[in-house]
């Protein structure tokens, strides 16, 4: 699948941005859990929002590279270069707990401990009628520090897949963007990644 990256200038009007779906349901039965994000550029960040509809949060994990996957989380994979299978994945959940990392798969990811991960990434999360949501920017100066020749500028190709899970709330799910191939729950897989386009 593809999406277009809106390109924003100053503060994101997300009434603006297009939404992507996640309507890929796996492994589980259908638990009603559904999520949407939006993604918008400028040439410094990546601005984020997800939102969850989600009727029991599990908001649990509070520290560093907890395994966040068990409570109610939103996550975002991508390879900035758009060519190679070396990604970053955040995961976070409503308490802005992030599980950060970057590598092939899953066999090979170097986890990124960042205590203050919430406020680098300008994370904020809320409470909605029927669930949660939350935004957060990721800075092009931290995306250079592992790929340096990145740029987000017009025509950039990004591969990326977006995921919500949930191993130990109440009604465990796994939702994602684009289909995922494996048999077993498992989102560590470039090869199943789509591709977001910097419009």
């Amino acid at each position: 699948m593809t999406y277009y990256i809106t390109k924003t200038n100053g503060t994101p009007r997300w009434e603006d941005i297009p939404t992507l779906e996640l309507d890929n349901i796996l492994w589980l039965p259908d638990a009603g859990v559904r999520m949407t994000q939006q993604v918008c550029y400028d040439e410094e960040g990546l601005y984020v929002h997800q939102r969850a509809v989600e009727r029991d949060i599990r908001a649990e994990h509070r520290d560093p590279q907890a395994a966040v996957c068990e409570d109610s989380c939103m996550e975002f994979f991508f390879c900035p270069d758009g060519t190679s299978n070396r990604y970053f994945n955040f995961e976070w959940n409503l308490n802005g707990c992030l599980f950060l990392g970057i590598g092939e798969g899953r066999g090979d990811r170097v986890r990124l401990v960042m205590p203050d991960g919430a406020e680098r990434f300008a994370f904020s999360a809320s409470r909605t009628a029927d669930g949660w949501e939350l935004f957060y920017r990721i800075p092009l100066a931290f995306v250079q520090q592992y790929f340096p020749q990145c740029e987000f500028s017009a025509g950039a190709v990004i591969r990326a897949n977006c995921y919500k899970c949930g191993d130990k709330t109440a009604q465990p799910h796994y939702l994602s963007w684009n289909p995922v191939t494996s048999e077993q729950p498992d989102f560590h897989r470039p090869c199943d990644f789509g591709e977001m386009i910097l419009g």
